[in-house]
């Protein structure tokens, strides 16, 4: 038997509720803004693993202020335990990308918010490739971590391919040559034990991601 507790069932009006919050406060926030909704959601192919993809287009001239507002907007939807923004675009001066992880709920349901200026909203190359844009403030740990979530929902979704590539990615970024295994279990494991290990302060989302592993793949 385990030793840590199972995870909550999946509640899908809770991620409904979530959303919907996290549109009304950015619309509220940012007068002549626009929300839409990406990814699976959008598509009405969402399953219970699938996570909150949403594009926000701002003003162009309240780009800086509506970025420098996001954290307290989205701890009025739910306490925040990570805000991330993906190195490839942390100068850029008109788009930005977020990785959000809410307390206390599935860690599958990561909120991917990017955050976009009215002039380019529909430029999906806008600044990707320029070094100007890219910065160095990234967790690489916490970087992993979230692959070997990606893992879980690819397994569980059938996609034993995806899910070995994705970790193997995660195996990388803390150093660690990728597993040979064809087990995704012991793969797992392997990574966690090593992050356990190596990363303290990783301890409680090391924990968590072990925790939905126990309970969905062992």
């Amino acid at each position: 038997m385990s030793k840590y507790p199972r995870q909550a069932p999946i509640d899908l009006m809770e991620r409904d509720r979530v959303r919907g919050d996290v549109e009304a406060l950015l619309l509220h926030a940012c007068k002549g803004s626009e929300v839409r909704l990406r990814g699976s959601l959008a598509q009405g192919v969402a399953d219970a693993y699938s996570d909150i993809d949403l594009l926000w287009v701002v003003p162009d001239e309240r780009f800086d202020q509506c970025l420098a507002m996001l954290p307290s907007i989205l701890w009025r939807v739910h306490p925040v335990e990570s805000l991330r923004y993906d190195p490839d675009l942390q100068r850029s001066r008109k788009r930005r990308l977020v990785f959000v992880r809410f307390a206390g709920l599935p860690l599958f349901w990561r909120l991917d918010l990017e955050v976009r200026a009215t002039s380019v909203a529909g430029d999906e190359s806008y600044d990707l490739g320029n070094p100007e844009a890219r910065g160095e403030d990234w967790d690489y740990v916490e970087s992993a971590l979230a692959n070997a979530v990606a893992a879980i929902k690819a397994e569980l979704r059938g996609r034993h391919s995806e899910a070995a590539h994705l970790l193997a990615n995660g195996f990388q970024k803390v150093g660690l040559t990728p597993p040979q295994e064809a087990d995704l279990g012991p793969a797992l494991r392997t990574l966690l034990d090593h992050v356990e290990r190596t990363s303290p302060r990783h301890t409680a989302l090391t924990r968590a991601v072990r925790i939905l592993a126990e309970d969905r793949c062992w």
